[in-house]
């Protein structure tokens, strides 16, 4: 039966289609807002998938270019891979929703967003985002919602809701949050240093309003939602913890896992499993998720240790960060290098300089193509994790990690009119022990004063975590957590910030919402940890940016000239550039604004060519002193080449102040000659003096 909600919200209406396109799936949504049209859809499988130990849930975002009137690249001229935008939305709507399905749910689970419209006015990311809510909360399958989501942008001070795409782009906040009836579930954010205190004003003013988007997602629950279906838990039977116990007490998994070093605890582990699986070896059902069962006893220990006993795995207090170290030029040759170790995480990170023209350029839902200046690129290699498995590229996660720090450090950067360049930074993983994404923060940045890139501010980041008890307020916050606190905790808290504010934040949480005081500790303790990270780590290393770049850099000299002299610089098929290029090993790039950038590594040739450049567009006027190539010698005097295709003749009688008979007595083709122009005429033909009294005469009044 075919229904549709309306509501306003941020001064725009949000409508809701049900029962409307895509009956077949467990839950879809048809959503219109303003002029932006996504489809979200919810599907299940029918049974557990066996074998796994974990959620199988795959979040999509499907861009159509014909969403904006667009004709996809390439060659098969249709959509493909997920672009870095899609994946970094997908992330986005997995990390809050996720929580809500049942921990013991292993039905695959896929929900799909398709955009078929975008209104530059409504930002098709925020759609999508509350379509799989609704999709999922109306739909058979199992979930613990409803949840909502508001974007926060900020103009001038001021904060928006739910801002335009423009809006979203020239603002100083991009913050969106997700929350339940009671709490905030997911905060993702880049700001332009923006205070703690206003952060946390921004994300509970998202919070307000999702409670209203919520409510409206009950109406149409009420009215449209299915019964959710039953399912096979697969959760491990107590008879079996109970089992396991007796043979591995308490105190032992205590003595395994309370260790500051990964491997040594890994080995401890394993020894364990071994001797369960000695003890279950004719129980083949139980051995079938023995693995979990030994990580689900694991979690249980350490949440125990660090709730009730105030003890962490490590022996750290739970404000103390582990062993700091930084450095920079470890890799020769390159533009910039630095290396970042916290405890077991270790992040390289080497920064490339190239001119503006090397800057990616983005094909994706909007209305003129984007180009993006800084890169970010982060791997995870399994070496990192002492694990062995071919690298196949950069999946979710490794994309997510490098976007994160990219957008840590934007805010810092210098324009492009104070620093004309592309600028790249790849962080490697040397070695993983938690919050490798904040190391790489810590070491682009490093990195990018070691190569000279006059960043305004240093930046840091920090992750915090949580471990929760029975009620709201029985909890404990952890600076600085390691791989095991992940794993175990309820929450991965990151922030990144300069010393007067934040510059991003991501928030991942395995339970069902944070408390205020929670997310308010969380953002202070982040704040006070990195202050320390940069004043007792990073600046030792290096302070500020270097004054000037590396031999290995390119140079890059900038000079304006009038648009409409764009051609008279490029010449005909590019002849006249490609010259310039071939006669000094520099590369030239040219807007069309008029400003050409000049990138080589010989300071000389830069300047040759920035030379030939102005001379090219530099009207030719009487009385101008220039130095010129003999290029045709005919019976009545020679032309000289002043600048490409401009050539001036030289009359016999001015090539000397003597007689001359014949012109091959003064000069050759292809001597080079400093003449003064006597007299440009309508038609442009340029008169020319070698005469020595004319150009003395000139430079006597120069002098003067």
């Amino acid at each position: 039966m075919y229904k549709s909600f309306s509501m306003e919200l941020a001064g725009r209406t949000l409508t809701v289609d049900i029962g409307r396109v895509a009956k077949q799936a467990n839950g879809a949504a048809f959503l219109h807002y303003g002029d932006t049209v996504v489809l979200s859809t919810a599907t299940s499988s029918d049974k557990p998938r066996d074998g796994i130990d974990f959620f199988p849930l795959s979040v999509e975002y499907e861009e159509k270019m014909y969403a904006v009137g667009k004709i996809p690249g390439g060659f098969n001229k249709r959509e493909g891979k997920a672009s870095e935008n899609a994946i970094l939305t997908s992330r986005v709507i997995d990390r809050p929703m996720r929580p809500l399905f049942p921990k013991d749910y292993r039905n695959d689970v896929t929900l799909n967003n398709m955009v078929m419209s975008v209104d530059p006015e409504c930002r098709p990311e925020l759609v999508a985002m509350l379509g799989a809510a609704i999709a999922t909360c109306i739909s058979d399958i199992p979930f613990d919602g409803p949840c909502a989501m508001t974007q926060v942008g900020m103009i001038d001070g001021e904060l928006v809701i739910n801002p335009s795409q423009h809006q979203w782009k020239v603002g100083d906040l991009n913050l969106t949050v997700a929350s339940t009836r009671e709490k905030v579930i997911m905060i993702e954010a880049g700001a332009n240093e923006i205070p703690e205190a206003r952060m946390i004003e921004a994300i509970y003013k998202a919070h307000e309003v999702n409670q209203t988007i919520i409510a409206f997602i009950d109406q149409i629950v009420a009215e449209c939602g299915r019964e959710k279906h039953t399912y096979t838990s697969c959760a491990i039977p107590e008879e079996m913890f109970a089992e396991i116990r007796r043979l591995v007490p308490q105190e032992e998994m205590e003595a395994a896992v309370f260790t500051d070093d990964k491997q040594t605890r890994e080995e401890n582990i394993r020894v364990i499993t071994e001797k369960l699986e000695e003890a279950f070896a004719e129980n083949e059902e139980w051995l079938e998720i023995l693995g979990e069962a030994v990580y689900q006893y694991q979690k249980k220990t350490v949440r125990k240790m660090i709730l009730k006993d105030n003890k962490r795995p490590d022996g750290r207090e739970m404000t103390q960060i582990r062993p700091l170290a930084a450095e920079v030029d470890i890799i020769p040759r390159v533009h910039g290098s630095a290396m970042f170790t916290r405890g077991q995480t270790q992040i390289c990170n080497v920064c490339t300089l190239a001119p503006l023209s090397e800057a990616q350029r983005i094909d994706g839902l909007d209305e003129n193509e984007v180009s993006k200046r800084y890169m970010h690129h982060y791997n995870f290699p399994s070496y990192s994790v002492g694990e062995t498995k071919p690298s196949r590229g950069p999946g979710r996660r490794e994309i997510g990690h490098g976007a994160l720090a990219e957008r840590a450090l934007i805010p810092v950067l210098p324009t492009e009119e104070e620093f004309p360049y592309a600028i790249r930074t790849v962080s490697e993983t040397f070695e993983s022990n938690g919050s490798t994404s904040m190391a790489s923060t810590c070491s682009s940045c490093m990195s990018l004063m070691a190569a000279g890139v006059p960043i305004r501010k240093m930046v840091a980041g920090i992750s915090c975590g949580l471990v929760t008890g029975e009620t709201d307020d029985d909890f404990v916050l952890l600076t600085d957590i390691q791989g095991l606190e992940d794993f175990f905790g309820d929450m991965d808290f990151k922030v990144t910030g300069t010393t007067d504010g934040i510059t991003a934040i991501q928030m991942d949480i395995k339970i069902h919402g944070l408390t205020r005081p929670i997310v308010e500790g969380a953002i202070a303790r982040c704040r006070e940890a990195r202050l320390f990270i940069m004043d007792t780590c990073m600046k030792p290393a290096i302070a500020e940016p270097r004054k000037s770049l590396s031999e290995y850099a390119p140079k890059i000299d900038q000079v304006t000239i009038d648009p409409q002299k764009i051609g008279d610089v490029v010449g005909k098929q590019g002849s006249t550039i490609n010259k310039i290029i071939e006669e000094t090993g520099v590369k030239i790039d040219i807007s069309e604004d008029g400003m050409v950038a000049i990138c080589g590594t010989d300071q000389a040739m830069i300047d040759k060519a920035k030379e030939i450049i102005i001379s090219i567009v530099t009207d030719i006027e009487p009385g101008q002193i220039i130095t010129g190539k003999v290029v045709r010698i005919m019976p009545f005097g020679a032309f000289v080449e002043l600048k490409p295709k401009k050539d001036g003749m030289v009359h016999i009688s001015r090539l000397s102040d003597r007689r001359v008979d014949k012109v091959e007595d003064v000069v050759n083709i292809g001597d080079m000659v400093t003449v003064k122009v006597l007299d440009v005429d309508k038609m442009g033909k340029i008169s020319l003096s070698m005469k020595p009294g004319d150009l003395v005469e000139k430079k006597g009044k120069d002098e003067k």
